[in-house]
């Protein structure tokens, strides 16, 4: 029965699509995964409150959120509104002391204002905004999981990123991360489970960690 069941919500990163989860299968006896989509903000929208927005779309109780790289701070934001069996953030941070340097340094210079989100269509430069990766291969992929390419929701996005303060840590949070994020880097991340050369996109290409990993994590 589907009830009996553990409701997975996945929540991709900025920019992305959800099928960078297209190679997470958790056990169909145990679990039951559900994918959520960024939708463009209102104009003035917060970070909280968009979150009270996207949970409209987390239809069962005590469900587990797991959110990437931004996606895991809109599920911690989401959190506020809702009784989740456990949160897991993957690729993110759970404080404004984990953002490094740069994105500390953009929020007080604005610096982050002045980037060229105007070219949203180029996958390249989406790319290293988004996975913090340089992509001259496999572009055709990255096309595939980079389709949100709206100006006004990328720049809402960045400046949310670099002004976010933590306001409500749920108890049941986990937090996953690699040891080789070039976007959030693992020295400035407290009390995380390590991915040895997990990388800012561990999720697309460590599936195979994943579907080993998440269904013990989840449960226990």
């Amino acid at each position: 029965m589907s009830r009996d069941k553990v409701h997975v919500y996945f929540m991709p990163g900025m920019a992305a699509n959800p099928s960078i989860f297209k190679h997470i299968a958790l056990p169909t006896e145990q679990f039951e995964q559900h994918l959520l989509s960024w939708f463009v903000p209102a104009h003035g929208m917060s970070l909280s409150e968009y979150a009270k927005e996207m949970v409209k779309n987390v239809v069962h109780k005590n469900a587990v959120l797991v959110g990437v790289s931004f996606g895991g701070l809109l599920v911690q934001e989401m959190a506020r509104y809702l009784e989740p069996k456990k949160v897991i953030v993957v690729s993110s941070v759970k404080h404004e002391s984990e953002l490094p340097k740069r994105m500390l340094f953009a929020k007080y210079t604005k610096i982050h204002k002045l980037l060229p989100t105007g070219l949203v269509n180029n996958v390249e430069l989406l790319a290293k905004y988004a996975f913090g990766e340089t992509v001259t291969k496999r572009l055709e992929l990255y096309e595939e999981y980079l389709s949100i390419r709206d100006k006004y929701y990328i720049d809402w996005s960045i400046d949310q990123i670099v002004n976010w303060k933590q306001t409500y840590c749920p108890e049941c949070l986990v937090h996953i991360h690699g040891e080789k994020d070039a976007v959030f880097p693992i020295g400035n991340i407290k009390d995380c489970i390590r991915v040895k050369n997990g990388t800012h996109t561990m999720v697309i290409h460590r599936a195979k960690w994943f579907n080993a990993h998440l269904p013990t994590i989840i449960l226990e």
